[in-house]
Parts: C-alpha cells; structure tokens; sequence
C-alpha cells in the first residue's frame, strides 16, 4: 500500500502526533536534536525523521551553531490550519453562549424552587 504523503502540506505533517509534540515542545523556544530526544523519550532518528517532515512543509526551521542544529518554530507555516480552525470558531461561540443562556435558566428555576421551601 502506498504511503501518505506527509510532505504535501501541514495539515498532513500535523496528522501525525508526535510532529505535534514536537511543535509543542518547540513553541516554548528553539532546541537542538537532543533536547528533543530527551523531552520526548524517542530515538534520534525518529525525531529526526519527524523533524524533516516537518522542514519540508516549512513548520520548522533549522540553523547552525557550532556543532548543533537548532530548531525552531515556524508559525506561518501553520496559518491554513488556523484559518481553518477559526472557520468553525464563530459556531462553537453561539453553541457555547446557547449554553451559557440555558445553564443561566437552570439556576434561575433551582433558585425558584428553593425559595418554596
């Protein structure tokens, strides 16, 4: 069977969990390989391997210091899946304000029948 292209784009590259863990770790700030290694308990190929899927649809950067790489984030890169998101934010919003009127109407009617008592 063939294989996914992870590369394609960054809703691809983020499918994966451990890519997202990765980026979690490197919103914090940048890090060289091994710091990644040890956060996360992988080998260092796979981290290596998560990271260059994750270089080639531009949500990490790299660059020399010396003798380590250091990663980091690369937020524009992750732009479509945010405007994707933010497509279902205003729904979300109206269901969590129905919410909010219908949990206000509930403690309206326990406080009514309290006062019965």
């Amino acid at each position: 069977m063939a294989r996914a292209a992870t590369t394609a784009d960054a809703f691809n590259a983020v499918a994966e969990p451990r890519r997202r863990q990765i980026l979690d770790v490197l919103a914090g700030g940048e890090r060289p390989v091994n710091d990644l290694v040890r956060v996360l308990g992988l080998a260092q190929p796979q981290v290596s391997k998560h990271l260059r899927v994750l270089r080639e649809v531009g949500a990490v950067d790299v660059r020399d210091e010396g003798r380590q790489r250091l990663y980091r984030l690369n937020g524009e890169a992750l732009k479509p899946i945010h405007d994707w998101v933010k497509n279902y934010e205003r729904t979300w919003s109206e269901r969590f304000e129905a919410l909010d009127v219908v949990l206000e109407e509930l403690k309206q009617e326990g406080r009514g029948n309290d006062s019965g008592k």
